[in-house]
């Protein structure tokens, strides 16, 4: 699926980024042999402003010492001062006492001096201020160092929006070759420019960037899936109309889908409301007879809105979980089949109106999906022939520009042939 459209991503993204690193290295180059000796010069002088920082920042401290020491000096000879005048009162003491009492001994002037050696204590003053030094030190890192600058340099990458058109100027070639809408293009290039376009990139993972880049946006292009199943048990009976060109499957498509919903417990009947195309009521009639299913048909040239009708009117009396009604093929270009199936529309309010088309067709089903939602406003869609589909265009398109869901892909023929969109299909098939 997708082999064309995901071969020339494939093959576009690895040349731009290969293109991306050697622009970046011959920019390296021509940086080296232009000014080598400037260059060096100003990144010596940048790395010794750095170390001068630090060791400013390491020297702050002992400073600070520095200039506490004549405070600390004079405090301390303050206090040894003191304590001679203390000495001396203690001597004349004693001397005086030494007459009375001889046994007094010096020991007691070893008991007061004690208070001096706790007292000179110069650390407890200064501490606070050597605890400065850690936080300073801690700063630094908020400045890149210039190894570091180096580093950055050779490992990053910046893509300059005249880069990135150069690149995106191939890119929508490869899309529009491959039937992708310009509205989709559009919107892959703004998210793509968005995330990209003058930012730092890793040098060796531009590819894989891109890669994912462009894997988001496609992401971002599908409408979530209806819960059929589930919608289908909130009414009874439960009205389907598949509409679409000439040719585009709708009849096949039906019978995929009653098979589908026969799995899942539920009962079906079909309404033959083609009354215009030659042996359309046979070909529906064979495959309801294949699924055992019952079909309200009326004569070539009636009303197809009375056909679904009296289908409607049948379920309800039966009590069928599903009315699955076929209808003409018209062009989307032809006013007179497209008010006709406005009737049908009109007179048995459908529950679910899902358009049927061609994926092969690309730009043309794309086209198509969105006259059909302007006239009758469709609620899903069916892509048929998705299993050949080597350009993948329309499920890219389809579902962004209708803003409806892409509900079934069909990959064969048999009535098994019948898959629940998922997006991860489309992403995996281009190969993102």
């Amino acid at each position: 699926m997708f082999k064309f459209l995901k071969d020339k991503l494939k093959n576009l993204v690895s040349k731009f980024s290969k293109e991306v690193k050697e622009e970046k290295k011959e920019e390296i180059k021509e940086e080296a042999e232009e000014k080598p000796k400037e260059e060096i010069k100003e990144r010596k002088l940048e790395l010794k402003e750095i170390l001068e920082e630090l060791e400013e920042k390491e020297e702050k401290p002992e400073e600070e010492i520095e200039e506490k020491k004549p405070e600390i000096k004079e405090k301390k000879k303050e206090i040894i001062e003191e304590k001679k005048e203390e000495k001396k009162e203690i001597k004349k003491i004693i001397e005086e006492k030494r007459e009375e009492k001889p046994k007094i001994k010096i020991r007691e002037e070893k008991k007061i001096e004690k208070p001096e050696i706790k007292i000179v204590m110069p650390k407890e003053d200064v501490k606070p201020e050597i605890e400065v030094k850690e936080v300073e030190i801690e700063e630094i890192p908020e400045k890149k160092g210039f190894f570091e600058r180096i580093k950055e340099r050779i490992t990053k990458t910046v893509i300059s929006e005249k880069k990135f058109n150069e690149f995106f100027d191939e890119l929508e070639v490869v899309l529009m070759e491959n039937n992708v809408a310009l509205e989709v293009i559009e919107k892959i290039k703004e998210d793509l420019m968005r995330e990209i376009v003058e930012k730092p990139l890793s040098k060796g993972k531009v590819e894989e960037i891109i890669k994912e880049n462009l894997k988001k946006s496609i992401n971002e292009l599908f409408v979530d899936n209806i819960d059929l199943l589930s919608r289908i048990k909130e009414k009874k009976p439960f009205v389907i109309c598949f509409v679409g060109i000439n040719g585009s499957g709708k009849t096949t498509s039906m019978a995929k889908v009653a098979n589908y919903l026969m799995k899942n417990k539920l009962s079906c009947v079909f309404a033959a409301s083609d009354t215009f195309r030659a042996a359309s009521i046979e070909q529906l009639q064979q495959h309801a007879d294949r699924l055992g299913i019952k079909m309200i048909k009326h004569n070539y040239g009636s009303d197809p809105a009375a056909v679904a009708f009296d289908a409607i009117k049948y379920a309800a009396a039966k009590n069928i979980d599903v009315v699955l009604v076929d209808t003409a093929g018209r062009m989307h270009s032809n006013v007179n089949l497209l008010d006709e199936m406005k009737k049908i529309i009109r007179v048995n309010k459908p529950d679910l109106t899902i358009f049927v088309g061609e994926s092969i067709t690309g730009n043309d089903c794309v086209e198509q999906a969105r006259k059909f939602n302007e006239a009758i406003n469709i609620d899903g869609i069916i892509l048929t022939k998705a299993d050949v589909d080597e350009k993948g265009g329309a499920s890219i398109s389809i579902s962004y520009i209708t803003k409806k869901p892409i509900m079934f892909i069909g990959v064969g023929q048999e009535y098994n042939d019948l898959k629940e969109f998922d997006r991860e299909i489309v992403v995996k098939g281009l190969g993102l």
